[in-house]
């Protein structure tokens, strides 16, 4: 379904009553198992998704030590990675953001920790509030075996610790390929700061991130 449908508007407009999980608790631990900082070079890519892209691209482009943060389609063909297919759920992509850091001012455990904290909720399985279907499935695209090691240590150790009141959905796989989405989805949250669906959604996510991760927020 379309995110711009009528049908869409209706559940942005009923999720207005509702109190915005992103904009309420507080932070999640820290992960107990990380990648350490001597052991990377450069810049380093992580991929995550986790319901529209928009919302989560937004929460990254402003974590200290993120350089660029791009939405695309992960989990599928480059001959499906466009909105439209995506959007019908039959593609085995999801609507994901590459996320560019800097391991020296932030770990890609923090990265996590941001993700599972404030970027979504981790406990819905193949939706995010008002979207549905497996393109807006929660999922860590791991491009090494460390950062599978990570996430998965980090999963566990949330599990463990009762974090959510419910299970945690989020798959852990390797990412295949990561396709850019269109340009007019880049930087979203931006240049549409007073539509609804960012209104309701995405800027709760933001105020969320520079309540509980003061030290990362730009």
């Amino acid at each position: 379904m379309s995110r711009f449908s009528f049908t869409r508007l209706a559940s942005v407009m009923l999720a207005a009553v509702v109190p915005s999980l992103a904009s309420a608790g507080s932070a999640l631990p820290a992960p107990t198992q990380d990648i350490p900082t001597a052991s990377s070079s450069g810049p380093q890519t992580a991929v995550f998704a986790g319901g529209c892209f928009w919302g989560v691209e937004a929460v990254f482009r402003h974590t200290k030590g993120v350089s660029s943060a791009v939405s695309g389609y992960a989990g599928g063909d480059a001959k499906t990675a466009d909105y439209e297919t995506v959007s019908t759920g039959r593609t085995g992509h999801a609507e994901s953001v590459q996320v560019t850091y800097d391991p020296k001012q932030i770990s890609y455990g923090e990265l996590l920790r941001v993700f599972f904290s404030v970027a979504h909720d981790p406990t819905q399985l193949n939706r995010q509030g008002p979207d549905y279907g497996t393109q807006y499935r929660s999922a860590v695209f791991y491009t090494s075996e460390d950062q599978k090691r990570i996430a998965s240590a980090y999963i566990e150790q949330l599990r463990q610790a009762k974090s959510f009141s419910s299970p945690i959905v989020t798959q852990i796989v390797a990412l295949p390929a990561f396709y850019p989405a269109e340009a007019y989805h880049q930087n979203y949250l931006a240049q549409h700061r007073t539509q609804p669906y960012i209104v309701v959604h995405d800027l709760p996510k933001l105020a969320a991130l520079k309540d509980q991760f003061p030290d990362y927020y730009r």
